[in-house]
């Protein structure tokens, strides 16, 4: 396995900023976001198991899962939620293995956004925390998402706390300026990145 560096971050906080910076140094990104997305595509046996499961209203004319349609589901029952959850962790694992298997750089980028909701920063080899003024983060998912302050303080209070975060981080990216503020410190640490996975295979 490659030398791995997770990258998690709160709701608005420009993961994925973040990730392309990273990308532009050649580095294989592996996003838990797309595998997510991935493992429900029509033809995979989850779909098949989801749709026997809610019926086809879950899906869309085309075939495709109607994520709100599912996301209505599970949101008013715990049992489903579980059930749910059940079925596709080990999907997405599996798969996210697979990926950082097949990568090819000196270090690979592993973008979870559920990384401390999830217990799965000991997967990692070194944890980055993309942190930003929480402030900040409802802004810029008011004005993504066109959604609602409310709405956006919801999403923000179900996730992992600013200090879970920080708690389990080994680098810090503070995001809260412009997008190209952070090009300097990307390049910094994947200086050290290369440095600490050139390290690992001499071990």
């Amino acid at each position: 396995m490659p030398y791995t560096v997770a990258l998690t971050g709160g709701i608005g906080s420009g993961k994925s900023t973040v990730a392309q910076a990273f990308a532009h140094y050649g580095i294989d990104i592996i996003d838990a976001d797309v595998i997510a997305r991935q493992v429900v595509t029509p033809g995979q046996p989850a779909l098949a198991a989801i749709t026997a499961r809610f019926g086809s209203p879950i899906l869309h004319a085309d075939g495709t899962l109607n994520r709100p349609a599912l996301r209505q589901k599970i949101f008013s029952s715990p049992a489903e939620k579980a059930w749910l959850d059940r079925l596709l962790h080990p999907l997405i694992h599996a798969e996210t293995r697979r990926q950082i298997a097949a990568a090819r750089s000196p270090w690979c980028l592993w973008v979870v956004p559920l990384l401390v909701e999830n217990r799965l920063e000991k997967l990692a080899d070194r944890v980055l925390v993309v942190d930003v003024d929480p402030r900040v983060q409802i802004e810029r998912t008011m004005v993504r998402d066109g959604i609602t302050r409310e709405q956006a303080e919801n999403i923000l209070a179900a996730q992992a706390t600013r200090a879970a975060r920080l708690a389990v981080a080994d680098d810090i990216i503070e995001n809260s300026g412009q997008p190209d503020e952070v090009l300097p410190l990307v390049a910094e640490l994947h200086q050290r990145y290369l440095t600490l996975a050139a390290a690992t295979e001499q071990d």
